[in-house]
């Protein structure tokens, strides 16, 4: 295996890990930050205040992309697989 493959072998590793993190965490820190500002706003601090909508935006954001990270890993492990023979 040449460094070069290896390198974008690692590349394309960490671009599917991006892409398929991405949506989860992009929502559930847009819901931290909307209740953060309602706190400052409000002055009511209660922990169980951010962690619970975040919780929920996490399960709902699997429920809603589940199906394409799934593709997307699918897709990924499906292109190491089929790349084994030109590797040697």
């Amino acid at each position: 295996m040449s460094a070069d493959l290896a390198l974008k072998m690692m590349s394309d590793l960490l671009w599917t890990g991006l892409m398929v993190c991405m949506p989860v965490l992009g929502l559930t820190l847009l819901v931290g930050l909307v209740i953060s500002v309602v706190q400052v706003v409000t002055q009511v601090h209660d922990a169980s205040l951010t962690f619970v909508p975040k919780l929920l935006t996490a399960g709902i954001c699997l429920l809603m992309f589940g199906p394409w990270i799934l593709r997307k890993l699918g897709q990924f492990a499906t292109q190491l697989w089929s790349g084994i023979p030109q590797m040697f």
